[in-house]
């Protein structure tokens, strides 16, 4: 980006974000006579001035910089009903969910609708498991928006149901890009963090491109020991998802996020928090206040007392409005399938296409009409023909806290 388009976007987005020139100046640490220079196109700009700009800017962003979302959740039910846990937990309809006769973990059978699943064993110590990944998630909050419920009220209805956690995660995504994970990386190395955790892995994954050039798939950071109850992972969203889904790194909502990760009874913990104070801010930030933080080294002061890290202070909670469990609702659609498609498959098929062409052959035509479609695909074919409301079972009515 160069430097006249950089002040120009600078500009646009600080009127548009309502602040005056006088105050982002101190933001930044600069003079108003210095950064009255620099939109005026009269100053010099280094990379490291860019970056720190764009940082502060984006710290006023009123679409709040930091959001706060459940990305993964798993309960046990002690019973080996998975109709009553579909039907009374989930309040969604058993006819829409796809029945398989073989599972994981050790269970027999499962259900899905989508992403959401739910397992199954004849054996009661392992029950019914309501599985929700990330996708699994946003697609239940499309159900739970539709039913007026929120997910206070799901977790509400699994305890209720004598459900036992097995794992949570609480994600903190990071539009202002205030997370500097290779900066965290090295304050870590260098022993510039105070934490209850000892062991932590770190890498910056990588892929080849078209042209077998290593492609960046982002720093990841792991605090804790992942076969521990509450470990933390730390990663450049942005770039993971460019890797994975070719998305634009420099457009994407989320540059970096922090997961805190919780199995069995710290799990548990967290949700008895949430219920008791409806304040996912203060459930998060208690466990990462409690477990890391980041400071800046002081050689006349014990560790102890090293002050915080700026940007990790402002992560925390300090200077910065308050932040909400957020709800992401996506509606299941076939989009990711076709876009597996488009990507994975469909050049083999124009070049089988074009091989008919060429010897005047019928290989695609007898491809497609001789391949019989699976359960699931006849399964999702069907959930095409439907929308969310015909999918939830209405019976019991739920109140919202207003989440939503």
């Amino acid at each position: 980006m160069n430097d006249k388009f950089f002040i120009q976007e600078l500009k646009e987005k600080r009127e548009e974000y309502g602040i005056s020139q006088s105050r982002f100046a101190v933001a930044c640490g600069i003079s108003r006579e210095h950064y009255n220079r620099i939109e005026n196109g009269k100053a010099p700009l280094t990379e490291e001035l860019k970056q720190e700009i764009t940082k502060q800017l984006e710290r006023f962003n009123p679409q709040e910089p930091l959001f706060l979302l459940i990305d993964y959740f798993r309960v046990r039910f002690p019973t080996t009903d998975a109709e009553n846990v579909i039907k009374d937990v989930l309040q969604l309809k058993l006819k829409y969910m796809l029945h398989e006769d073989y599972g994981q973990y050790g269970y027999e059978e499962q259900y899905i609708l989508g992403n959401i699943t739910v397992l199954v064993s004849s054996n009661p110590v392992l029950g019914v498991l309501l599985e929700l990944k990330g996708k699994g998630c946003r697609q239940m909050e499309s159900y739970l928006l539709a039913q007026g419920r929120s997910w206070f009220d799901l977790i509400m209805d699994c305890l209720t149901a004598d459900g036992v956690m097995k794992r949570l995660d609480l994600a903190i995504n990071d539009r202002a890009g205030i997370l500097n994970i290779p900066m965290l990386k090295g304050k870590w190395k260098r022993g510039e963090a105070i934490s209850y955790f000892r062991s932590h892995k770190d890498y910056e994954g990588s892929q080849k491109n078209g042209d077998d050039i290593p492609e960046s798939t982002g720093n990841t950071l792991y605090i804790g020991s992942t076969k521990s109850e509450v470990y933390f992972c730390i990663y450049e969203k942005a770039k993971e998802q460019h890797a994975k889904n070719g998305t634009d790194i420099e457009t994407a909502e989320v540059k970096n996020r922090f997961e805190i990760r919780l199995k069995n009874e710290r799990a548990y913990r967290a949700v008895v928090d949430l219920l008791t104070y409806y304040d996912a801010e203060r459930t998060a930030f208690s466990i990462i206040n409690r477990y890391l933080r980041f400071v800046d080294v002081e050689e006349d002061k014990p560790k102890s007392e090293w002050k915080l890290n700026e940007d990790w202070a402002w992560f925390i909670g300090e200077h910065r409005e308050a932040i909400k469990l957020t709800t992401q609702p996506e509606p299941f659609t076939l989009e990711r399938a076709l876009r597996w498609l488009h990507r994975q498959v469909a050049p083999t098929l124009k070049m089988v296409q074009e091989l008919d062409k060429q010897n005047h052959t019928t290989l695609l035509k007898d491809m497609l009409e001789h391949t019989e479609l699976k359960e699931k695909h006849k399964h999702l074919l069907e959930l095409e023909k439907t929308d969310i409301k015909d999918r939830i079972d209405t019976a019991v009515q739920k109140k919202t806290d207003g989440v939503f």
